[in-house]
């Protein structure tokens, strides 16, 4: 099997429009959650989000090509171009259709779905806009990737919920390792944040009703009421290495192990103690020929909902066993909200950059410990550590669980 690296990576969320922002706000417990500016909240419940900040999208996208694409998949666009950068890849100097593309949504285009079923009823099927299709559909963040880089290889979209963005990383992984592809941008990207969006979280009872923006989103902690949903997208350039090498590609990490699985339990709540996340995090491991002490860091799941956050503790003792009283876990929802299909997908670039730099991030906003979430969580502050092994574990609607695991490049 190949060996597969990272050689890029691109951001856009609610604490930084790039990965430089991005990782600077994580490292500085910078919290992305605010007020939310896109509607009117006053008839809502909900209040607080992880908005994108002062992206001027049309100035990178030009207006045209902003108005014809949904958020979702602006993001993406936007996203890809910086990792694209980052690999200083060349499309004219590879063979492009030995590049592809894996960018999940959990949703799709859900501004443009509330937009135009709003016109359908307020003036009728002939007002409906012709883009309303190809904008709402949650291939399109994909395809209009593959266009704008001239991405000729495989090309598709993973769609599991909250677990999509690692899925789709999981995926790209295998695809590269036995040889189909040299070089793939995976990821998640989502933009969910308007009326349908906060109105459908906040009737099936997810979404934390909190005003402090300090104490909504808050993984780990026993006054957890539920998560914040944010929008964004992340993206990383897996490469096969021999590929990367011949580019003079910088590499940041490795990739070593993916493994996914399915509760069979319920639509929502995750099985009891975490068995199927458990599943995947001990699969995983064995996906990269590792033990569970190999582990330095997890970024967990990490919602600040009771159900995941306790249910993840206890499929990371189940999976760990006693290293699970030694391994940092921490969430970065604290930061940026919930990113739904896009959350793994900048959980991914958290876990990479931690190899890079050794630095473990903080679970921010962190006050009153749960017994029922013990492990080392690394409250509020970012911790200097060495870090050989990094686990991302996402767990999405409808029983869907998938773990990636990177590691120190070493020729």
């Amino acid at each position: 099997m190949k060996r597969v690296v990272i050689t890029g990576l691109g951001a856009v969320t609610p604490i930084g429009n790039n990965v430089e922002d991005f990782w600077k706000g994580i490292v500085e417990a910078k919290c992305g959650i605010d007020e939310i500016k896109s509607f009117d909240t006053t008839n809502f419940k909900v209040k607080l989000a992880g908005e994108a900040k002062d992206l001027d999208v049309e100035n990178i996208l030009d207006k045209k090509s902003a108005k014809r694409i949904d958020r979702y998949a602006q993001f993406a666009m936007i996203a890809s171009r910086e990792a694209v950068k980052d690999a200083k890849i060349n499309v004219e100097e590879i063979d492009a259709t030995r590049f592809g593309v894996a960018i999940a949504s959990g949703i799709g285009g859900l501004q443009t779905m509330q937009k135009d079923i709003g016109t359908l009823w307020e003036k009728g099927p002939d007002r409906v806009s012709p883009m309303f299709i190809p904008m709402a559909i949650s291939n399109m963040a994909s395809g209009n990737v593959s266009i704008d880089v001239g991405a000729k290889g495989e090309s598709f979209c993973m769609t599991t919920a909250c677990a999509s963005g690692t899925h789709a990383i999981g995926e790209a992984f295998r695809i590269i390792r036995h040889g189909y592809q040299d070089i793939m941008i995976a990821g998640g990207t989502e933009a969910s944040v308007n009326e349908t969006g906060i109105a459908g979280f906040t009737n099936i009872k997810a979404l934390s009703q909190a005003t402090d923006k300090n104490r909504a989103s808050i993984p780990f902690d026993k006054e957890r009421s539920g998560f914040v949903m944010g929008e964004g997208c992340g993206v990383i350039i897996l490469e096969e290495l021999e590929h990367a090498k011949k580019r003079g590609a910088k590499i940041y990490a490795e990739m070593v192990g993916y493994a996914a699985s399915s509760d069979a339990y319920h639509i929502t709540a995750p099985a009891p103690g975490g068995e199927g996340g458990a599943r995947a995090m001990v699969t995983a491991m064995k996906d990269a020929n590792i033990k569970p002490e190999d582990i330095t860091y997890i970024n967990a799941h990490g919602t600040s909902t009771h159900l995941n956050d306790s249910g993840e503790t206890s499929a990371v003792k189940a999976a760990f066993g006693e290293a699970s009283k030694t391994v940092m876990m921490s969430s970065t929802k604290g930061h940026t909200g919930h990113l739904l299909g896009a959350a793994g997908g900048v959980e991914a670039i958290v876990c990479v950059k931690a190899i890079e730099s050794n630095i473990v991030p903080p679970t921010i906003n962190y006050q009153v410990p749960d017994e029922e979430c013990d492990l080392d969580i690394v409250p509020n502050k970012a911790r200097e550590h060495k870090v050989e092994y990094a686990m991302s574990n996402s767990l999405g609607f409808g029983g869907h669980n998938s773990s990636i695991i990177f590691k120190k490049y070493v020729d």
